[in-house]
């Protein structure tokens, strides 16, 4: 019976969260509650909590989190800025021309603005808000346009650097440590952010080129669908659209460059680059004539609401975290997958359909805080590579923020698309996107050298 207890605490906090209770206070207040009860019963020693303070100090104390804060400045500022809306118009007379030219436009910003933002949620509203009017003014088929955005939109997940990999790195790094003293090596190997950012590279942009790929075959197969910008419309002096494109394309380039060219250099940690990152992104608003103390202070404010809340569930996590422990829920999961047929295999493939199914009802920051403390020890203790792992993870969720009919992507897409836009057509769009997706994560897992290679080609 006490073995069930674990598994019963994480059932409660999921159904406390279907209710609508903010995540944070949901993983603590339902963690205390069990606390209590446990304490009462016997079942529970209230010495687990007192490491509470020992963890909040951690949490306070940790310098890759700096870079939190700083990313999301960084994003904020950049949205402001109109930085999409430029990029999106400039693109759009490079690539309209073409059947399918606004896809591939709105695919190719996508991927500017994970790697400049990293934000999934506000990406997608953006692309959404900018891109489908003007797709569906140009006859283009509402489910492609959607599955476009959605899909794009949520390239913010694998796309260095990105705030889920940030904290997805952290995470991992003190799960690989607490692997390696479980099996009796007491001078771990550490794994870094710069690691993961580095290992989701290749993954990330193979990813676009897939998804490019497929935008050609539809142009291709279906090119009514997908008609070409009429002639009239489009800048007939090449000259004065090569100067815009360079007006528009070299900055926000140049940023990108500086961020993930100095961790790849080895430069600058992960934390020192995302503040080269915020104070290049105000250095464009102010180029953009964008940049004022109205905006500052919305970015401002907005960027302590978001960090607010992420080290909040980070709080709420730890104390879950503990009771859990306390329960021996950590014994349980152990058993349960090492007890799998298959071995590895069986638990790697048992844990990517759990993370994948609570994608529909937790946010990364909850499942990265929450399940992966739990099962992150266990599948490294078997041997898997913690950068692989990684990026299995933030593939893997990508896909379950576009698999209907609870992906958040489409929730945020529906709220701002059009009436006329069916929510049977934003499934029908994101449906090739989530094969793309699938055949993606088995690439991965059949070739792990996609994302091993290149940080130990850069780390040694």
């Amino acid at each position: 019976m006490v073995e069930f207890i674990p598994l019963l605490l994480f059932l409660v906090v999921c159904l406390v969260l279907l209710l609508g209770y903010p995540v944070a206070f949901s993983l603590g207040g339902t963690a205390l509650a069990f606390a209590w009860i446990g304490g009462m019963t016997g079942y529970f020693d209230d010495a687990f909590l007192q490491a509470l303070p020992n963890r909040l100090y951690g949490i306070m104390t940790n310098e890759t989190l700096i870079a939190v804060p700083l990313f999301v400045f960084m994003g904020v500022m950049l949205e402001r800025s109109r930085v999409a809306e430029n990029l999106l118009d400039t693109m759009a007379s490079l690539f309209g021309p073409l059947r399918g030219g606004l896809g591939i436009s709105v695919t190719l910003v996508g991927m500017l603005l994970a790697a400049s933002t990293g934000i999934v949620g506000a990406t997608v509203v953006t692309m959404g808000l900018l891109s489908l009017p003007t797709m569906l003014k140009r006859n283009y088929d509402p489910g492609f346009s959607t599955g476009v955005i959605c899909a794009s939109g949520t390239l913010g997940q694998i796309i260095p650097p990105s705030i889920i990999l940030v904290l997805l790195g952290d995470v991992l790094s003190a799960a690989y440590q607490q692997a390696q003293l479980d099996m009796g090596i007491f001078s771990p190997d550490t794994v870094s952010v710069g690691d993961l950012f580095v290992g989701a590279l290749l993954p990330g942009l193979l990813l676009v080129l897939l998804y490019l790929l497929y935008q050609v075959g539809v142009a291709f197969v279906r090119p009514a669908s997908v008609p070409a910008m009429p002639l009239e419309e489009r800048e007939q002096d090449w000259r004065v659209l090569l100067v815009r494109v360079l007006k528009v394309l070299v900055p926000p380039l140049l940023l990108i460059v500086a961020v993930l060219g100095s961790i790849l250099g080895g430069l600058a940690t992960p934390t020192e680059a995302a503040s080269v990152g915020a104070i290049g992104a105000m250095l464009l608003a102010l180029a953009q004539r964008q940049l004022n103390l109205r905006t500052l202070k919305a970015v401002v404010t907005g960027t302590t609401k978001v960090t607010s809340m992420v080290f909040m569930i980070f709080i709420g996590a730890s104390l879950f975290s503990l009771v859990f422990r306390g329960f021996g829920g950590d014994e349980v999961v152990t058993d349960l997958l090492t007890d799998l047929p298959g071995g590895v295999v069986g638990a790697m493939i048992v844990v990517m359909l759990v993370m994948f199914l609570l994608g529909f009802i937790l946010d990364f920051i909850e499942i990265t805080f929450v399940v992966v403390p739990i099962v992150g020890p266990v599948l490294l203790s078997m041997g898997l590579d913690p950068v692989w792992l990684g990026v299995m993870i933030a593939i893997n969720l990508q896909t379950s923020f576009l698999t209907p009919p609870f992906g958040f992507a489409l929730f945020y897409l529906r709220g701002v698309a059009p009436r006329e836009v069916t929510t049977g057509a934003i499934y029908r769009g994101v449906a090739p996107f989530i094969v793309i997706q699938l055949v993606m994560l088995a690439l991965l897992a059949y070739w792990p050298q996609l994302a091993t290679w290149l940080p130990g080609l850069v780390y040694g």
